[in-house]
């Protein structure tokens, strides 16, 4: 989650600022040896293999500001999102792999860093490694699982991730479709929004806006660092030393780093990445087999599908782009749904004196593919500004999938209703969008470069 902070330091290093406003900022690293006593590593391939780490640190921020951005609840110290950042040798491209906190794993023997005691061999999931045994048995887990040696290991937590937003002036983030979220208090209309740095904490932590869950949340994050990356690239802040220091700062002040990242590494990146740029970045998460794979005294894991992770993590360890670059296809513009359209059935009635508003509805919902009654009736609600959507809560992602097609319209549940859902046309309805279906976890597994998910 935090990932997208640590790797902007790479990216604003890139200016070149004189080797002493970065040194003096050296000495605020807090060292980790993630790598100590570890043996049968993987061979060292090419490019540079980086294990981002975002952790909760919500116990340094501020009882009003956890208030406010819903961080209530005691600090956890584990691990809330994963990344391997993967920088090609001839630093001309990032490639990032999300891990799925919930990733089925299986822990090596080892000492419990809490109580001191020794466990042998057992299965975990993935985020349960930091908890256990901290840096060092992370990172021995990740190179277990995709044989990729790591060669750098960086920690960040809530705190470093909204002062780095908060000094950069906030990142732009669009969104077709409202996103809301009651755990996180995250409420975005549609369109383009300039985050602060608790607005885009509640953006990346958000797993309740849509059915797709962390595997939504992944991609919102993938999102998000594209636009950070777009950010501190376009920005002044590249040629400006006060509002480098004052960046750095701000991503340093509580960053954790294993002990050979340095000063002079942070530099010869940043002079090697000087071109670097949204479209030189690409996306994805570890391919999933299987979202729900029960482990007694586990509950539910996530499954990697073995084979094609194995491709993913070759395709690093040989220093290849994931995805073969392309000319840019013309802008898809419909929008992602759980449920197919033809699986819904939907009344439409007019909740305006509008005369044919209903009608008008109806055929432009049935010509997006839901099934409609044909015969639209007259609302006993009138007056309606905002077009509402009913539906019975067992059809939730129905209604999500309704909602879609109808740009800015309010999900309103009713317990009973049944499956045929109700669209109360108001006076804001303007056209249906069209909709198309996708996994959400096979969604997440897409490569995509950083310049297709920004905003315009």
């Amino acid at each position: 989650m935090r990932a997208a902070t640590t790797l902007s330091v790479v990216v604003l290093a890139s200016a070149g600022i004189g080797h002493a406003v970065v040194s003096s900022l050296d000495v605020g690293i807090v060292r980790v040896d993630p790598f100590k006593d570890m043996k049968n590593r993987p061979p060292k391939g090419h490019g540079m293999n980086v294990l981002l780490v975002g952790t909760d640190g919500r116990d340094k921020i501020s009882a009003q500001e956890r208030r406010r951005y819903r961080l209530g609840g005691q600090p956890c110290h584990c691990t809330d999102t994963m990344m391997i950042v993967h920088l090609s040798a001839d630093r001309e491209r990032a490639s990032v792999v999300s891990l799925p906190r919930d990733s089925y794993a299986e822990l090596p023997a080892h000492v419990d860093r809490n109580t001191g005691k020794r466990h042998g061999p057992h299965p975990v999931k993935l985020n349960a490694a930091y908890a256990e045994g901290g840096p060092n048995l992370t990172v021995r887990v990740v190179e277990d699982m995709t044989r990729l040696k790591i060669d750098h290991y960086l920690e960040v937590d809530f705190t470093t991730f909204m002062r780095t937003v908060d000094v950069l002036g906030g990142v732009q983030v669009c969104t077709a479709e409202p996103l809301k979220d009651s755990y996180t208090g995250l409420d975005l209309p549609a369109g383009t929004h300039t985050l602060t740095g608790g607005q885009a904490l509640q953006y990346v932590r958000s797993r309740h806006v849509d059915g797709a869950s962390d595997f939504g949340r992944m991609q919102r994050q993938q999102r998000f660092l594209a636009a950070l990356i777009e950010r501190a690239t376009s920005s002044r802040v590249l040629l400006n030393p006060m509002k480098f220091r004052d960046v750095t700062r701000a991503v340093l002040s509580s960053v954790r780093a294993d002990q050979g990242f340095h000063t002079e590494e942070l530099l010869d990146l940043g002079r090697a990445m000087r071109s670097f740029s949204p479209s030189s970045s690409e996306f994805t998460t570890v391919p999933v087999e299987q979202t729900a794979f029960p482990v007694s005294g586990l509950g539910s894991t996530v499954k990697w599908d073995k084979a094609k992770a194995e491709q993913l993590f070759r395709t690093l360890r040989e220093d290849r782009p994931l995805a073969v670059r392309k000319p840019s296809p013309r802008r898809d513009r419909t929008v992602a749904v759980e449920v197919a359209p033809q699986s819904i059935r939907v009344q439409v009635e007019n909740g305006t004196t509008t005369v044919g508003l209903g009608r008008r509805v109806d055929t432009a919902l049935a010509g997006a593919g839901f099934l409609t009654t044909k015969a639209p009736v007259d609302s006993k609600e009138r007056g309606v500004k905002r077009t509402v959507v009913l539906y019975d809560p067992r059809w939730d992602r129905s209604a999500r999938s309704l909602a879609a097609a109808l740009p800015g319209a309010e999900l309103r549940a009713v317990p009973g209703q049944g499956p045929t859902l109700r669209v109360i046309a108001g006076g804001d309805f303007r056209q249906v969008r069209k909709v198309r279906v996708e996994d959400p976890v096979q969604g997440a597994a897409r490569v995509v470069r950083g310049d297709e998910v920004q905003c315009g």
